[in-house]
């Protein structure tokens, strides 16, 4: 399992924009348990399926006006 986290700009705080909203509803579309954070949103994934679910998060983000992801992924022990 990896953790992947990631965060979405511009951002304003209490106000996720759609480029959040769906970048987080493509990560639950294909199976993940998205936290919902103040300042960034994580996930808990098998390993294989850890691209996939970067490269949604980053193109529903860009494709609804996002202007910087940053994704951290980390190997859970």
């Amino acid at each position: 399992m990896v953790r992947v986290e990631f965060t979405i700009e511009p951002f304003v705080e209490g106000q996720p924009g759609e480029h959040v909203q769906a970048a987080v509803a493509a990560a639950r579309q294909i199976g993940a348990a998205v936290e919902f954070g103040p300042f960034g949103s994580s996930c808990e994934v098998e390993a294989a399926s850890a691209g996939v679910l970067v490269r949604a998060v980053t193109d529903a983000a860009l494709a609804n006006g996002a202007t910087h992801v940053s994704v951290h992924v980390e190997r859970l022990p």
